[in-house]
């Protein structure tokens, strides 16, 4: 049975591939949607003529409903109009508000998801016309917007904004924790760090073996690769650059060690130390120095899997949970 989010989208199942910058791709997305959940792809930083290209790459994959990610903190007036040149779906905002921008998407067709840290943040984006918060927590991998934890944000924004659809995001990695949001009044999860030990993400070897030997306590909170996204918090796995920027005794930037050092190559170019970088499956270097974006669920992350995969067993769980308590799963 559809819920209010999976009837709005046009998908099966309640789960959300997190638009993971540098960690996504055609493929990717495509694999998560015909699988019954919400493929996306993160594009708030690519070239317009790499938005068009990979919408349509995705497009040729899946007849299902898939979404784009924008970042707020560049203009992205030109790919939002590429995304609905191109009839994407969904759209999604991240960092900020998006203001006008909702009501472009909405002229254009698609349906807009927009991420919260805070029940004020929630409150507004639902009034400029989001069809869909994504309330994030502090647990969650890569950027994080707010300093709530998952369990806190996600009622107090499901009451800020009903009957406005809630999607939960930051430390869900299994079923339980899909029942436990849906609990909260969630409509679905947002998930990021499952989906990177997928065959489809396209990250480097060596970052993938981090995530699935890692525990749920070796995750960094803080502002340590800020190169190129200066004053952003972000969330990642413990490595030699923050050690050796501890044992420095925590230097503002422009006085780290090794600031400015080319540690890794990638497709796009130089690495240096600090940078807000995904490690991707063609870069070459040190890649343990690299930022290895994860979030706090990381200790449920044990094996590697087909993304299809990863949807299924998520919501097979869910359902089994919500059954077992005597509710209806509703998906």
């Amino acid at each position: 049975m559809p819920n209010a989010f999976t009837t709005l989208v046009g998908m099966e199942i309640p789960i959300v591939q997190a638009p993971m910058g540098g960690a996504t791709s055609p493929q990717f997305a495509a694999a998560v949607s015909n699988a019954g959940g919400l493929g996306m792809l993160a594009l708030g930083w690519s070239p317009p003529e790499a938005v068009r290209a990979e919408i349509r790459a995705t497009k040729a994959l899946t007849k299902r409903p898939f979404g784009v990610n924008l970042v707020l903190t560049y203009p992205q007036e030109e790919r939002l109009a590429i995304c609905l040149e191109e009839g994407v779906p969904v759209v999604s905002f991240f960092w900020g508000q998006a203001g006008s921008l909702t009501a472009a998407a909405h002229r254009g067709g698609a349906k807009v998801l927009h991420t919260a840290g805070g029940a004020e943040q929630a409150r507004i984006s639902a009034a400029d016309g989001a069809d869909a918060i994504v309330a994030q927590g502090w647990e969650a991998g890569g950027h994080v917007y707010g300093t709530v934890a998952t369990m806190a944000l996600v009622p107090a924004v499901v009451d800020q904004v009903a009957p406005v659809p809630v999607l939960a995001a930051g430390g869900i990695a299994d079923g339980r924790g899909l029942a436990a949001v849906m609990a909260l009044g969630a409509a679905g999860a947002w998930i990021g760090t499952r989906f990177l030990a997928s065959i489809e993400a396209p990250i480097h070897p060596r970052y993938r073996d981090r995530i699935l030997t890692a525990k749920e306590t070796d995750t960094e909170y803080g502002t340590v690769f800020d190169v190129g996204w200066p004053d952003a918090p972000h969330r990642s796995l413990r490595n030699k650059t923050i050690e050796a920027w501890e044992a420095a005794g925590r230097p503002p930037a422009g006085g780290r060690p090794h600031e400015g050092v080319v540690v890794a190559k990638s497709p796009y170019g130089d690495v240096v130390a600090y940078q807000s970088h995904t490690p991707g499956s063609g870069d070459e270097g040190d890649i343990d120095a690299l930022a290895l974006w994860s979030g706090q669920g990381v200790s449920l992350v044990r094996r590697v899997q087909p993304a299809a995969e990863i949807v299924r067993e998520i919501s097979d769980e869910a359902r089994a949970i919500l059954a077992r308590l005597g509710n209806d799963p509703s998906f």
